[in-house]
């Protein structure tokens, strides 16, 4: 795409995005409980359209050379990633659980699957990809320099005896093979030969011979142009990949080029800025500076007057900290002034009437205020939006484009530099705001006129009041290292072993299929179960957009902590690695098997949990991955778990989690398949979000086989019924599937294939030899997921919804009779 096609994908993403900020009043009106459908369906409506809203400011923030408009892109990238995440919290409140029936919405709005997939900001990864880089460098470091001998494994040797009778029984075989091979071919031809024989040399004439023959070469051409036919039809409707892989590779191979080449054109373009920056700021200081100060001088000498002529008294001049003479001319007119004075008189009055009145309540009173309570509870059973903290951020940067790159003519600038009169105009604003906060002169010119005018010495600031009970601010951690340096830190967790190398995964690894049916069954009165479809995306939302960005974290809904439940072999540890690779993360293990004998004793564990989540907040992005979550909240420790003691971190953990606050982009990750075992509490209240990972669906795995099969290098045949094996891997996890598809597809089997194709019969004998998942295994999970917060409201308001439906028939049966 050229410059220009980036441009007016930009321009049609702001009407999109005019008509999304359009629909966003409404939604804060209170809607009634009766009409939960109509409320929920306009909610997912709008978060399909910021979702595609997400995607198109990627692709544009991407690949925009263009430095200043980059900077405005990359607020409304971060505004409308902030809106999506916040739009989720109210589909889960409205919803009463993590996964969402959109199919209706999608038919309805003529969307496709693929535009509910989550896009993850190209530049969670390029903007870290340095510091990925030299982090991964030094965790190398540390590592080779850990037990360089015990790398090198002592191969154990065999006697002389053993290595000749292996020898011979190799050979053996070997020969034994040939043999046989030799005997079948001259079994071969010598049935030939008796066939020749007994049908005769001259069974055909020379014209007969010769129009069997053209028989048989025409049936052939038929057939094969027959099969062209078909595979060109069925290429052209999109059932069968092209053959032509070679090209399309090298098309995707050109496109990428074109883009780091765009990539390489920003940084220089950037570069510029920053240098013209700079220069802009300087020159402004030099040649405007002193000119904007007496101008401000007379601006507040006339405020001075202004407000001693309304109020009687002289204005507390704001200090540095608050923005200097910049906050009043920002906030405050001398009329305003008199009317916030006239206010507070007002509302004190009303604070006297009101007290007042309390003290002259009877108890009768009381008794018919709570009834009314409780009718209004009945009454005010509302849906309703919380108001958005990134939409004014999202007006602000429309305004911004609509005022100032709209109606620009870009033939102005083809080569994409800096507009250096938009930019003159930000420094301006800049340059005026440092020489308000430092204007220390009339802080002192207003000083002199009180004591000429009032008389009157320089007020002190009044300092809030503190009500008594009541602990303001945020409650610190006492630092257990305070005299360590954090590359210390560092080393000495990897050599611990709790601070780990990630391997690479990239999210969309994580295949599965979405949910086709959850309309229909929820109609139906049936429980929807998420699809891995589903767990995918949860996962990009919960973790990797909050970890990705600092802008959207300190602003998005928090959430600290996440589990992952399932059966064994759903990915749940491949999803942490997954979040890790895309937000360029550290991982921090915490498990109980890998802290056996590591920091002992009370003081060695809390010293351990500070270390860990200490580096966290200053390398940040990280997770820390707790596996087998369970047993640090188990509710009776088993005999074979008591040596390791996994309790021993639960209060310290509960204590550094609360201690997380926006902008700490650093999550917990627990993962377990034995959730039952834990201590419902106290699981609960550690992990915020928890997401339960059931068997995979039809359609799940039938894109798992086939995706899986084509990730070795083989392309599906008509002769591998994947449709089959899905069926038949029904209870299967991925994790099953995977094993299988290793264990057939030998390097001796793929070295076949041209001459013996892949059926579906040869994956039954490895699925049979695995244990499947269970369907009392899963319903054990599921009914301990439904005793979670979530899982209980979820439950209470379908009984609820039953019980309302079966209310309505009774009344209609009545009516009739």
């Amino acid at each position: 795409m050229s410059e220009g096609a980036y441009q007016r994908l930009w321009e049609s993403s702001h009407v999109t995005l005019q008509e999304l900020l359009d629909q966003e009043q409404p939604l804060l009106e209170p809607v009634p409980d009766r009409e939960r459908q109509s409320f929920q369906y306009r909610l997912a409506s709008l978060y399909l359209h910021y979702l595609g809203l997400l995607r198109r400011f990627d692709t544009v923030y991407d690949q925009m050379v263009q430095p200043q408009k980059r900077r405005l892109l990359r607020r409304l990238l971060d505004g409308v990633a902030g809106r999506v995440l916040e739009l989720k919290d109210e589909l889960v409140h409205a919803d009463l659980c993590e996964n969402h029936c959109l199919d209706r919405v999608l038919q309805d709005l003529k969307l496709t699957p693929a535009d509910l997939e989550v896009p993850i900001p190209k530049y969670f990864l390029l903007e870290q990809s340095t510091t990925v880089r030299e982090r991964g460098l030094i965790l190398a470091e540390i590592l080779s320099r850990l037990e360089p001998v015990s790398s090198q494994k002592s191969v154990t040797g065999m006697h002389r005896t053993e290595a000749i009778i292996l020898v011979q029984k190799a050979e053996r075989a070997r020969q034994g093979r040939l043999r046989a091979t030799f005997m079948q071919e001259i079994r071969r031809d010598e049935e030939q030969d008796r066939r020749i024989q007994e049908d005769g040399w001259h069974k055909f004439s020379q014209g007969q011979a010769a129009v069997t023959i053209q028989k048989v070469w025409k049936g052939y051409l038929q057939r094969k142009c027959t099969q062209q036919d078909r595979r060109m039809e069925m290429e052209f409707i999109g059932m069968l990949p092209s053959p032509n892989q070679v090209e399309h590779l090298s098309i995707i191979s050109q496109a990428r080029l074109v883009e780091d080449v765009r990539r390489l054109r920003q940084m220089e373009k950037e570069e510029e800025f920053r240098a013209a920056m700079v220069k802009a700021h300087d020159s402004l200081v030099e040649t405007e500076g002193p000119d904007m100060k007496e101008k401000m001088k007379e601006q507040i000498r006339q405020w001075f007057i202004e407000c001693h002529d309304l109020t009687g008294r002289f204005p507390d001049y704001p200090d540095a900290s608050s923005g200097g003479s910049y906050s009043i001319f920002a906030d405050k007119t001398p009329e305003q002034v008199r009317m916030e004075l006239e206010m507070q008189v007002q509302e004190n009055r009303k604070k006297e009437q009101e007290k007042s009145k309390e003290k002259g309540k009877d108890e009768k009173e009381k008794k018919k205020g709570k009834e009314e309570k409780a009718k209004k509870g009945e009454v005010d059973a509302v849906l309703q939006v919380l108001p958005s903290k990134f939409i004014p951020r999202i007006c602000a940067g429309h305004e911004e484009y609509l005022n100032t790159w709209k109606n620009r003519c870009e033939s102005i600038h083809p080569s994409q530099n800096y507009d250096s009169e938009t930019l003159r105009e930000e420094k301006r604003k800049e340059v005026e705001l440092e020489i308000r906060i430092q204007d220390e002169l009339m802080r002192q010119e207003l000083r002199k006129l009180r004591l000429a005018v009032d008389k009157e010495e320089e007020r002190p600031l009044r300092a809030p009041k503190k009500t008594p009970g009541k602990k303001t601010g945020k409650k610190k951690e006492k630092d257990l290292t305070s005299d360590r340096s954090v590359e210390s830190l560092y080393e000495e967790l990897v050599i611990s072993g709790l601070l780990r190398k990630s391997e690479s995964v990239a999210l969309k690894d994580y295949i599965g299929d979405f949910l086709y049916l959850g309309s229909t069954l929820s109609l139906a009165k049936k429980l929807s179960m998420p699809s891995l479809f589903d767990i995918r995306q949860n996962v990009a939302l919960y973790a990797v957009l909050r970890l990705g960005s600092p802008d959207i974290h300190i602003m998005a809904p928090l959430i600290r902590s996440i589990l992952l439940v399932g059966p064994s072999g759903m990915g749940k540890k491949m999803l942490v690695k997954a979040v890790c690779t895309e937000t360029g993360a550290n991982l921090f293990d915490l498990s109980p098997e890998n802290l056996l004998g590591k920091y002992p004793g009370r003081n060695g564990t809390q010293m351990m949990v500070h270390i860990v989540f200490k580096v966290a907040r200053l390398l940040q992005p990280s997770v820390i991955w707790i596996g087998s979550a369970e047993k640090n909240f188990y509710k009776k420790i088993p005999k074979e778990d008591k040596e390791m003691d996994p309790k021993r971190i639960k209060k310290d953990l509960t204590k550094a989690l609360r201690l997380l606050t926006p902008g700490d982009r650093v999550m917990l990750i627990g993962t377990t398949s034995r959730p039952q075992l834990a201590e419902m509490r106290g699981l609960c209240r550690v992990y915020e979000r928890i997401l339960f990972m059931p068997r995979p669906d039809y359609a799940s795995r039938y894109v798992l086989w086939k995706r899986m099969i084509e990730a070795r290098g083989i392309q599906p045949t008509q002769h591998l019924d994947i449709s089959a094996l899905a069926k038949v891997s029904d209870g299967y996890t991925p994790g099953h599937i995977l094993q299988a598809i290793q264990s057939v597809l030998s390097e001796r089997r793929f070295l076949q294939l041209s001459k013996r194709p892949l059926v579906a019969s040869e994956f039954l004998g490895q699925l049979v030899k695995l244990d499947p998942v269970y369907r009392e295994e899963e319903e054990s999970l599921k009914d301990w997921y439904f005793k979670t917060p979530l899982g209980k409201k979820s439950m209470k308001h379908r009984v609820d919804q039953l019980e309302a439906e079966e209310a309505k028939l009774d009344k209609e049966k009545k009516k009739r009779k």
